[in-house]
């Protein structure tokens, strides 16, 4: 069931929270009115299925507030958690018929969509929507390549700062904030998502964030409001420098 007194907020591009990350971050005034006559706001519960895999897709869209997971389920009825969808991601493939993965809402999410043939229709005509899309489907493509660095070659300890790390910066971004300075975000996820997530056990999460916290990486306000009081040092015990490759 649909949540619907969460959208209101969204209803005025001008102060959209992803604005300057979503697909339309780059359209003018007269590109925005377009899409206004084919966008709509949709809210889901935590725990709600937002997309079947193999479903025909009616809309695209982008995260406005909240995270969702993309999950791929086998044959044999195995899951695995392959993705995670956080604020200004966008979700469903222009010209793409069905979904390839299951999308589920992990926390209360709000979604900005558009009806998917005026959407692809308005790609053709309007080169901003289609350059960002192409710039936001490469930055996908390098954190796909980034995660499979995470969960094939890194220590738990690695992998819970990688994911903080991840977590940090989009919301610094989201905010306009600086890296250079104290970060503070909610984590959106439980330690039970966060597990499923790296492909480790409850028990490793929580002793591997107990670890972070005893020194000094991480702060915590109680399970979920996380501090972190020097960037760089989290990007190290991650792995990563400050741009978010490889240390040497």
């Amino acid at each position: 069931m649909l949540v619907k007194d969460q959208t209101a907020t969204f209803h005025d591009c001008a102060e959209c929270p992803i604005r300057h990350r979503a697909v339309c971050a780059r359209c003018d005034a007269d590109e925005l009115e377009l899409l206004e006559g084919i966008k709509y706001y949709r809210s889901y519960e935590a725990g709600q299925r937002i997309i079947w895999s193999g479903d025909r897709m009616e809309f695209v869209g982008s995260v406005v507030s909240g995270i969702a997971s993309l999950t791929q389920t086998m044959e044999d009825g195995r899951t695995q958690m392959v993705g995670l969808l956080l604020p200004s991601d966008f979700v469903g493939r222009p010209g793409r018929a069905e979904a390839a993965y299951d999308v589920v809402a992990t926390t209360d999410l709000v979604m900005c969509c558009f009806r998917k043939k005026p959407f692809e229709q308005l790609m053709e005509t309007t080169p901003h929507i289609a350059q960002r899309l192409l710039q936001m489907t490469l930055d996908e493509l390098d954190a796909a390549r980034e995660w499979m660095l995470v969960l094939g070659r890194k220590t738990a300890r690695e992998k819970i700062a990688s994911l903080l790390a991840i977590i940090g910066r989009r919301d610094t971004s989201l905010h306009m904030g600086k890296l250079s300075e104290r970060v503070t975000f909610d984590l959106p996820l439980t330690r039970e998502a966060m597990a499923d997530y790296l492909g480790l056990t409850l028990e490793t999460v929580s002793r591997q964030m107990t670890a972070l916290k005893k020194d000094g990486v991480i702060e915590l306000e109680g399970k979920r409001h996380v501090v972190v009081p020097d960037m760089d040092r989290l990007l190290a015990e991650a792995g990563d420098d400050s741009d978010g490759g490889l240390l040497d």
